[in-house]
């Protein structure tokens, strides 16, 4: 756990480090260089501040080991984060479609926005290189920590990305082609806002379904039908209950043994039972195996 943990606090204090200095560059950018998008692009940086600081927090304490009042471990409290990150990138899908709305509104109805400077055109390539980056690098570290916490917030580096592709078009359009392009940046912000709205739900939906003890899903609980009866002595299972405790599974089975069996042989094929399962689904796997006499035997 702590070789994870710091994976996953290293990737994302670098993630930290970089939302610092890109939030700086780019309200710089969009101040000298007469870019209110860029300006907005800074502000989501900002934003993804606050969403590392979710990450090292709940991260840190669902590392911990059980206590008196968690007695199935923290593995609840990455999940919890990563609703909250769902939520923050659903905050800036909203902020950044009713700030694009305002913008072809503003521009239809014949405000003629300033020309932007080249200085924030090159704010905007390096948010997109150094946030597709980041990107890749945090998502790669979620799929190797199996952490949904650490993978949202990688979409939330993706999104900061996506917007400042919206600030490159706008900006880029309105040096090249003049002021009537001015207004590709808005409407290429309010598409972007869809596809990150979109993304969050979907990382939303799997962790509320978590925190409500949504059961696992069919092809895993087959799979633990099928490691449990594969172990010699089981001559079925029934009684399954399983659920997600953060990145590891709670289970709950009952399986049948022959009726002659001494309590102390039960007892053995219960726990190769429950070894079997930790082989398959790793040593963070609990389980809770009641033993039943085959009636069918008797």
């Amino acid at each position: 756990m702590e070789g994870r943990e710091k994976q996953i606090r290293n990737v994302t204090l670098w993630g930290a480090v970089v939302n610092i200095l890109l939030t700086v560059a780019k309200l710089l950018a969009g101040i000298f260089g007469r870019s209110a998008a860029m300006v907005a692009d800074g502000v989501h940086s900002l934003s993804d501040l606050l969403s590392d600081l979710v990450v090292l927090v709940f991260t840190h304490i669902s590392s911990k080991d059980k206590d008196r009042k968690h007695s199935f471990g923290h593995g609840k409290f990455e999940t919890m984060a990563t609703l909250i990150v769902s939520v923050i990138l659903i905050v800036v899908a909203y902020k950044l479609m009713s700030s694009g709305v305002e913008s072809i509104v503003d521009i239809a109805t014949g405000e003629t926005l300033p020309e932007p400077g080249y200085i924030a055109l090159i704010a905007a390539v390096v948010s997109i290189i150094a946030k597709e980056i980041l990107y890749q690098w945090t998502a790669k570290v979620g799929k190797r920590t199996n952490s949904t916490v650490v993978i949202a917030n990688a979409w939330h580096h993706r999104s900061d990305a996506l917007s400042s592709i919206g600030s490159l078009i706008g900006i880029g359009g309105a040096i090249i082609l003049g002021h009537e392009w001015t207004m590709l940046d808005p409407i290429a912000s309010c598409v972007i806002s869809i596809v990150i709205a979109v993304t969050a739900i979907r990382i939303a939906i799997p962790s509320l379904a978590e925190l409500l003890e949504a059961s696992l899903p069919e092809d895993i609980e087959n799979e633990i039908i099928k490691t449990a009866s594969e172990v010699p002595g089981v001559s079925d299972i029934h009684e399954l209950k399983t659920r997600r405790n953060g990145i590891s599974f709670i289970i709950d089975a009952h399986i049948v043994v022959d009726p002659s069996m001494t309590i102390v042989e039960a007892h053995d094929i219960a726990t190769n039972v429950e070894e079997a399962l930790t082989t398959k689904f790793g040593k963070e796997t609990q389980m809770n195996i009641h033993v039943e006499p085959d009636k069918a035997s008797r």
